[in-house]
């Protein structure tokens, strides 16, 4: 009860402070203007929004920076996160000078300093092993020398801390989140912040704010490649990263069934109208190796993220097994990769890493655009 009671006076703290600030249409302040919404703390970790017109967003911006400034400055908070949102009726918007459109303010924030790229490593839906691709590609970098860190962009359904066997809280220096750092990498989830068992019941608005935080307000230091582990899907998460992040590519890990394919057809689709390269699909789950006998058999197919890539013209980076192994070591917060370097399954995963490493240092990232068609 005593953190939820800290976080519960925490809430209050900060309300009272943002009591302070007024909407400057109408003079009232932010509570009373009825603009607060979704506050919440946890371990010194704030986020809130201001609900807006849609067409006074961009005269709003200074209104929301105070907003988070004030509530940082209170006693006992982290950081603090504030985000606009559009939730109430927006009058007619004006004319814009010059014809421009509603979308062209917007522009990619870059990569935190010090980090030389990123990659996305992303699937169309879930249950086809993507985080566990992530993590052992993300190692199997590390292993080849490069700085390495990962974020885990899934909000809604964090799986890192399980995979790395990390089950402490990261700390905050100087105001902003020192990553938590193990097997060669420095990682960052909302995993790490939240009881495992807690549900994130956010809104949209609040998502997209967690995910700037841990990108922008994260201490990642120097970096050779962050590999982010995307939410699975196509949606507003996907979207803002590749808004916000100019990604040096995204990799699209499959099972090799019609069914899974239907959505990694999408997911390759959309990366490529935001204007982020594919580098290339991953068959995952590709055969599955009896540990007694031996014997390979195909529960999801064989080959079908092989000729899917042929067919769309992305490379194909291989295809990986379903093994007792890297089940049994992910939920023991160990990558195979770390855990068994001198296994098969080790063996393909640095294959894999080898060649997204080539395709990522040789090309520049370079800023995507969104298109809306």
């Amino acid at each position: 009860m005593a953190g939820a009671e800290g976080s519960a006076a925490l809430v209050e703290a900060v309300r009272t402070a943002l009591r302070a600030l007024r909407d400057p249409r109408t003079g009232r302040d932010v509570i009373e203007a009825g603009m607060l919404q979704g506050l919440s703390a946890r371990d010194g970790l704030v986020q809130f929004a201001l609900a807006v017109p849609r067409d006074a967003a961009r005269s709003m911006e200074p209104l929301r920076a105070e907003a988070e400034r004030v509530a940082a400055a209170v006693a006992g908070v982290i950081s603090a996160t504030c985000v606009l949102t559009a939730h109430r009726e927006a009058a007619a918007p004006s004319p814009r000078p010059g014809g421009a459109s509603p979308g062209s303010a917007t522009r990619p924030s870059g990569l935190p300093p010090g980090i030389a790229a990123a990659i996305a490593v992303a699937s169309g839906k879930g249950g086809v092993g993507k985080s566990t691709t992530a993590v052992n590609l993300a190692v199997a970098l590390a292993q080849s020398g490069l700085r390495v860190g990962l974020l885990d962009a899934d909000i809604y359904g964090p799986s890192l801390p399980t995979m790395l066997g990390i089950h402490e809280k990261p700390r905050a220096e100087g105001g902003r989140i020192v990553p938590l750092e193990a097997w060669g990498l420095r990682v960052m989830s909302i995993g790490f912040l939240v009881d495992a068992e807690t549900p994130m019941v956010w809104r949209g608005p609040m998502v997209m704010g967690a995910l700037e935080q841990m990108l922008g307000q994260v201490e990642w230091g120097t970096l050779d490649l962050l590999v982010i582990d995307m939410p699975p899907g196509t949606g507003d998460a996907q979207l803002t990263i590749s808004q916000k992040v100019p990604l040096a590519g995204a990799v699209i890990v499959s099972t090799p069934q019609d069914v899974a394919l239907i959505d990694a057809r999408r997911g390759i689709r959309m990366f490529e109208k935001v204007r982020v390269p594919v580098l290339g699909l991953i068959e995952n789950m590709s055969v599955f190796c009896c540990p007694n006998c031996g014997h390979a058999s195909h529960p999801f197919g064989h080959g079908g993220a092989k000729a899917e890539a042929e067919r769309m013209g992305v490379p194909f980076l291989g295809a990986l097994p379903l093994t007792m192994s890297i089940r049994s070591l992910s939920d023991a917060g160990k990558p195979v990769v770390a855990a068994e370097p001198g296994s098969a399954e080790a063996t393909l995963y640095r294959d894999i890493a080898a060649s997204l490493r080539a395709r990522v240092q040789g090309s520049a990232p370079a800023a995507p655009r969104i298109t809306v068609e």
